[in-house]
């Protein structure tokens, strides 16, 4: 007897050890009373203080706004449900907002005296990741469809300054070969060491294709200060830059043959500021739908990952773009 005891000790250690390293929360809930009783890991999942006397409810109130009814009702549903369910929700920590996984079995399989069992998972980390996937998936869709309304926009200005298909395929591949330069220039170093480029190298060589004569010579001109960034601003960067290219050649100076785009530059102590500006194209009107994925990205991008900020005056004559970077953040 005192070796089935002892066995059984070791057992439930054994268990305990397991559910802690795997960071399983467990949780009963009486379905009469409405009490639940979760172990110390459940309630620092949702912030409550241990051994509170919580009830559905209580827990219902942290649960964020936009799932809290879809939560209650797939609670209210489980009791129903045949199999296993899983439920995945936000909740509200102070301001911290944190995704839970409720597991259990439906149909009160293995209900014990009106109470049900379960498990809640903190599943903060994978959400984010997933919502990172997502979001980068749809930065990429965007930036395929860029580069798309981009090979057509070359091949339109291609063949406004050749005369034969043997000089238009010539120049146009000459085009999508400096796309293909400006893109191995903003990839990351192998083993992170050095600069990426200088920052004029770096918008030279992203708005060459869309300058019939190649900047410093034709109606595209950079000159800004010297100054040298790194793997992540120079990728930064060309997200930029790709994005503003692509919005003019649609709609703004590029998108004509006798417009003009001027990128200069002025190094401050803290900060470096690079001025966009366009002249003689069609007439410029403010976007009806400013925060489209596009604006969106490029201003998360400057925000987060620059330290700067991003203005626009729609004059009539042309844009004008202000950039505002952290000097700070550049070399990174």
């Amino acid at each position: 007897m005192t070796s089935h005891i002892a066995d059984q000790l070791w057992d439930a250690q054994f268990l305990r050890r397991a559910i802690n390293a795997a960071e399983v929360a467990l949780w009963s809930w009486n379905v009469e009373t409405d009490l639940f009783s979760m172990d110390r890991h459940a309630f620092a999942i949702w912030g409550i203080a241990d051994n509170s006397m919580v009830t559905f409810e209580d827990l219902s109130a942290k649960i964020h706004p936009s799932d809290r009814n879809r939560v209650r009702a797939a609670f209210a549903a489980t009791r129903a449900h045949v199999g296993a369910y899983e439920i995945d929700f936000r909740i509200l920590v102070g301001d911290v907002v944190r995704w839970v996984s409720a597991r259990g079995q439906g149909s009160d399989i293995g209900k014990v005296d009106d109470t049900v069992m379960g498990i809640f998972l903190d599943v903060t980390a994978r959400k984010q990741a997933e919502e990172g996937n997502e979001l980068l998936a749809g930065e990429m869709s965007h930036r395929v469809k860029n580069l798309l309304a981009i090979a057509n926009s070359l091949t339109l200005i291609t063949s406004r300054t050749t005369t034969t298909t043997v000089d238009m395929a010539r120049e146009l591949t000459q085009r999508l070969t400096a796309l293909g330069r400006a893109h191995d220039l903003v990839r990351p170093l192998p083993g992170h060491e050095g600069k990426a480029a200088l920052l004029g190298d770096l918008f030279t060589i992203l708005l060459a294709p869309y300058d019939d004569n190649g900047a410093f010579e034709g109606r595209i001109r950079v000159a800004v200060p010297r100054v040298s960034v790194g793997e992540t601003t120079a990728t930064t960067l060309a997200l930029i830059v790709h994005e503003l290219a692509t919005n003019s050649l649609k709609y703004g100076s590029l998108s004509g043959g006798s417009g003009t785009l001027d990128v200069s530059g002025v190094n401050g102590e803290k900060d470096l500021i690079v001025l966009w500006i366009e002249r003689g194209g069609p007439t410029v009107k403010p976007p009806t739908n400013p925060e489209g994925f596009g604006n969106t990205m490029v201003k998360r991008a400057i925000q987060g990952q620059l330290g700067g900020s991003i203005e626009y005056d729609w004059s009539a004559e042309g844009v004008a773009v202000r950039l505002v970077l952290d000097k700070s953040h550049l070399s990174l």
